[in-house]
């Protein structure tokens, strides 16, 4: 992509599908941030003030919205004409502080612009610390604070690399140890 064409897209106006579809999700706060084209004429990757979204071409309706907080791992492979796929790992609340791996979701696009930029940005930005650590049983557990819109306090959220583990006491019992450590550990003193 030449330097003018990123110039055209950084300042160009989202597409008329993505801007209805973003206004009519009923949040008045919500904007388009970024955008980038599905292959086949399927629609659009959206990056927004909250999360990210899915515009399909034909109805110019949004999917429902991933929170950036919601993000656990976003994989961006450029491909040659400006496209390239995006691997994106949700989570999702299974129980108070812990959190669960939903399956990867793949998006394809034919020209992404600022997106793989912009979801870097506004995931990184949403943590704050993120600390590794084995469990007995021989896996292990990512121990998360981020920062989450409308919460003056940081949360911490433990997720489990196997479902499994999450199910045993005693590795629940040693990942509810060290998150409570991380956590007096920030304690002012």
């Amino acid at each position: 992509m030449s330097l003018v064409d990123r110039l055209r897209s950084r300042f160009a106006r989202p597409p008329e599908p993505v801007r209805t579809a973003v206004g009519a999700a009923g949040d008045p706060d919500e904007r388009v941030l970024a955008w980038g084209a599905l292959t086949g004429d399927a629609g659009w990757l959206v990056a927004t003030s909250r999360g990210l979204r899915s515009v399909a071409a034909t109805r110019g309706e949004a999917t429902t919205l991933l929170p950036w907080h919601e993000v656990g791992h976003a994989r961006w492979s450029a491909e040659a004409g400006g496209g390239g796929t995006f691997a994106i790992t949700p989570l999702e609340e299974v129980e108070p502080g812990v959190q669960a791996r939903l399956p990867e979701r793949r998006y394809v696009l034919s020209e992404a612009g600022d997106l793989p930029a912009q979801l870097r940005r506004r995931v990184d930005q949403t943590v704050v610390a993120s600390k590794r650590s084995p469990l007995p049983t021989g896996g292990g557990v990512v121990l998360v604070a981020r920062r989450i819109p409308g919460q003056p306090a940081r949360e911490w959220t433990v997720v489990f690399d196997d479902d499994a583990d999450r199910q045993d006491p005693q590795a629940r019992e040693v990942a509810r140890q060290k998150l409570a450590e991380l956590v007096a550990a920030e304690q002012p003193g």
